[in-house]
């Protein structure tokens, strides 16, 4: 039934109404004539009865047909209502599940940004701790029982470290660095080694006057673009450079580096040796894209003067590869390193200091990569092949330290007052003063191990780290004294060809 059906039926409903009131005030009409006439009519009576009643009921009928009208109407109206209300809450759903859509991507990537934020400082605590046992290259310098390399040492990865514990270059040092594949000249022997001697002794308040005094005479008599000039020149770059004077070396550099091209050719191994100074110094600067250039320009000199499989070409790799680390090159970097020990391997063998350091530096490379199986598995190779060349081959009463570190790990809640320091020996003894790249190999092994959770093996290897280094530090001393002793021998036993000869095949061995 429509809705128009609906208002006629209630329109004529209200014209029924209106006639049968009509005939109710008739039939009341005539009940009141009947019941006043003077003849009294009982059937007429009973019939107008009967019809008023119906006219009543038909009366109370039409009403409840109006009423319900009246009723559905407002069901209708209010239906119409709710049917707004829940196609405003149907709207109102649909865009709260895409505000909620919309939030909870955004919690997960917040969840994400977090995770990687917790796991990068992880990371970043982690080098930090091992960072600290990077390895202090001076100490290297006086420590390693090697031959005396001419290529300049590496310059250490912590450079704000390294500042901040300056100490002067040995006099050997000095030396090779300056003046690598040039022979000095007799007029300028007595006067270099006094530069030396004071320099390593931290007296450049001495050193430098000595060497602008030298350099003055130098090109009165012989002219600024002098082999000579080019000499003065790089001892005294090493000079400010160990005074942190970055900026003046590395223009003395380039002033003998421009000379010693004119003077001896570009491929001179003099030449080699200023281009890698002047690496090594803007890798101190942090200019670290600059360096590389000049550091591979150095090896290709090297390689081609001393051979591709020379030890001098690997320590140039060495310096390249930490220049490429600095940049996170990552790939240069395991290359030349690589190549680096292929060399040292099979030109100085296994046992060589050279080789233990270089696989340390790989190790440090794999830990900035995150690679900590790797890092871990180098670091076990250094200090295993210390302990063989110390106490002979490994078996099951011969182990490595780490091997013992790793056991006291594992048996830390049984008896660990039963398992003494002294239960593998002196091996400290290992890690000694010719070999301060095992004592940091110790020190970094153990801090992986730390971040690992492994606390007592960490703290077996650092205590042995710790031992070692007190006899080192104290060798360190009684090495300077009697370096300066050698030194001034030499000064005063004469500048002869023979001497010099016989010094240089000491240096270059």
């Amino acid at each position: 039934m429509t809705q128009m059906a609906q208002e006629e039926i209630v329109s004529n409903t209200k014209t029924v109404m209106q006639g049968l009131e009509a005939l109710r005030v008739e039939h009341m009409t005539l009940m009141n004539n009947l019941s006043e006439g003077s003849k009294n009519d009982p059937d007429k009576m009973e019939i107008v009865k009967r019809n008023m009643e119906n006219i009543e009921l038909g009366l109370s009928e039409a009403q409840v047909i109006v009423m319900l009208f009246a009723h559905l109407q407002n069901i209708e109206a209010e239906k119409q209502k709710l049917r707004t209300q829940v196609k405003r809450l149907c709207q109102e759903n649909v865009w709260l599940r895409d505000e909620l859509a919309i939030t909870q991507q955004k919690l997960q990537a917040s969840e994400q940004s977090v995770a990687q934020l917790e796991e990068e400082k992880k990371h970043l605590e982690f080098m930090a701790s091992v960072k600290k046992y990077d390895e202090i290259q001076e100490n290297e310098d006086n420590l390693e029982k090697s031959r005396t390399d001419p290529v300049v040492e590496l310059f250490p990865e912590d450079e704000t470290e390294e500042r901040n514990n300056m100490s002067p270059t040995p006099p050997n040092q000095f030396a090779n660095h300056a003046n690598a594949g040039y022979e000095i000249p007799a007029r300028l022997r007595t006067l270099h080694n006094l530069v030396i001697q004071y320099a390593s002794q931290g007296r450049y308040e001495v050193a430098v006057p000595l060497c602008k005094q030298a350099l003055e005479d130098l090109e009165k008599t012989s002219g600024h673009d002098h082999p000579d000039v080019a000499t003065m020149l790089n001892i005294l770059a090493l000079v400010y450079r160990d005074q942190n004077k970055y900026k003046e070396a590395a223009n003395l550099l380039n002033d003998a580096l421009t000379i010693r091209e004119k003077t001896l050719g570009e491929n001179h191994p003099a030449v080699a040796a200023t281009l890698n100074n002047l690496a090594v110094l803007y890798g101190k600067r942090g200019k670290y894209k600059d360096a590389e250039p000049l550091c591979k320009r150095a090896l290709e000199i090297r390689e081609n003067v001393l051979g591709k499989s020379h030890p001098d070409v690997a320590k140039q790799l060495n310096n390249l590869a930490l220049l490429c680390q600095n940049q996170a090159k990552y790939e240069e970097v395991e290359m030349y390193y690589k190549r680096a020990l292929e060399i040292y391997e099979m030109k100085l063998g296994g046992d060589d200091p050279n080789v233990a350091k270089t696989l340390n530096n790989l190790a440090s490379c794999y830990l900035k990569q995150g690679k900590y199986k790797e890092a871990e598995m180098l670091y076990k190779e250094v200090l295993t092949r210390a302990h063989e060349r110390e106490f002979g081959a490994i078996n099951g009463e011969n182990k490595p330290i780490w091997q013992v570190a790793e056991e006291r790990e594992e048996n830390k809640l049984k008896n660990r007052e039963n398992t003494p320091y002294g239960e593998y020996g002196g091996w400290h003894k290992a890690a000694k003063v010719d070999s301060p790249t095992v004592t940091t190999t110790l020190k970094n092994l153990g801090a992986l191990y730390r971040r690992q959770g492994k606390y007592e093996a960490a703290d077996t290897l650092e205590d042995c780290a710790l031992r070692s280094k007190k006899e080192a530090l104290d060798l360190v001393k009684q090495s300077k004294v009697l370096g300066v002793t050698d030194d001034n021998k030499r000064q005063k036993s004469g500048n002869s060809k023979e001497d010099n000869e016989d010094h240089n095949k000491r240096v270059h061995k």
